[in-house]
């Protein structure tokens, strides 16, 4: 599912788009997508755009009088933008994949999600407290003191949280490193395929717990995390330009262990190998990061039992 990096570069877009503009109809075409009853979601018809954030994996769109609409593209959800639609025309599409279409004063925002299990969500909140319900509560690693709530739109290097709260949050408690960076209740916007990165980075196995990790190793964690999201917002940033993200993936070019199964490392040429349970995958380098130990989907699903989600919506 997009993460902290895909999800910054399409608020980028987003703000470029449509902060400012009037959002003139709201168009839903899948039942399972809004989740919310109150508000109606024609309350927000007719009113500008004043603020975007994002909330964990969540997009969060500001409306006047403190409306927020808050999309969750889960896996397979994917945003679109089409320049100045006809005034009255807008249309979904008969597909089944079109969930739904926002038109606004200059073009349409529509929402697509491939595959046949509907996981995409839209929700519609009044204010900071009806956003505290969405939130699962993680730590951002990005905090801006000048930005709105905590938010951080434009995340830099020295707005990274410091060593001594990201150890406080990781150790607090005994999980694999895996489980640990894709909790959403620990972390917030780190998913499956960055987290393979963070991991590989820096150099340790997704199964150590949290707990035995030295000094060094947290660390070199923290170090990590920073690097690799910063790394991949500015890589993302680059491939869209100022065109609207439409090859939002969570398997590309350039990463170093996820998705690149029997591909070689880029660090040390070995195979890169990959372990998996129930709809969920890990990839990681023996050699770099587990000592040549190849970590067997049997032996991981005994060694995590409770520890890993069951179910997509428990990603966050």
């Amino acid at each position: 599912m997009p993460e902290l990096p895909d999800i910054t570069v399409y608020i980028e877009a987003l703000e470029r788009r449509i902060l400012g503009h009037t959002l003139e109809r709201v168009l839903i075409n899948s039942p399972f997508l809004l989740r919310t009853a109150q508000p109606a979601i024609s309350s927000v018809e007719g009113r500008k755009v004043v603020g975007l954030r994002r909330l964990g994996k969540r997009i969060c769109i500001g409306m006047e009088d403190d409306l927020w609409l808050v999309l969750h593209l889960m896996i397979a959800g994917r945003l679109h933008w089409k320049e100045a639609p006809l005034a009255g025309q807008l249309k979904v599409s008969k597909s089944k994949n079109h969930l739904a279409a926002f038109q606004f004063d200059h073009g349409a925002l529509t929402l697509t999600e491939a595959g046949t299990q509907r996981r995409a969500s839209l929700h519609l909140v009044e204010g900071e407290a009806g956003l505290a319900t969405l939130n699962p509560g993680g730590l951002e690693l990005f905090q801006n003191s000048d930005a709105e709530g905590g938010q951080v739109m434009y995340p830099k290097s020295n707005d990274f949280i410091d060593l001594s709260t990201f150890k406080q949050v990781l150790q607090s408690e005994n999980h694999t490193l895996k489980r640990a960076l894709t909790d959403p209740r620990l972390f917030s916007g780190i998913g499956n395929a960055y987290s393979d990165e963070i991991l590989w980075h820096a150099q340790l196995s997704p199964v150590k717990l949290t707990q035995k990790l030295s000094d060094d190793e947290v660390k070199r964690l923290h170090q990590s995390t920073r690097d690799t999201l910063l790394e991949w917002i500015e890589r993302l940033r680059a491939e869209a330009a100022n065109d609207f993200p439409e090859k939002v993936t969570a398997f590309r070019n350039g990463m170093a262990v996820h998705g690149r199964y029997r591909e070689p490392c880029p660090r040390c040429g070995s195979k890169v190998q990959r372990i998996r349970y129930a709809s969920n995958e890990t990839n990681y380098c023996p050699t770099c990061q587990t000592g040549g130990k190849l970590l067997a989907d049997r032996a991981l699903s005994r060694l995590l039992r409770e520890d890993w989600p069951k179910t997509a919506e428990e990603l966050g």
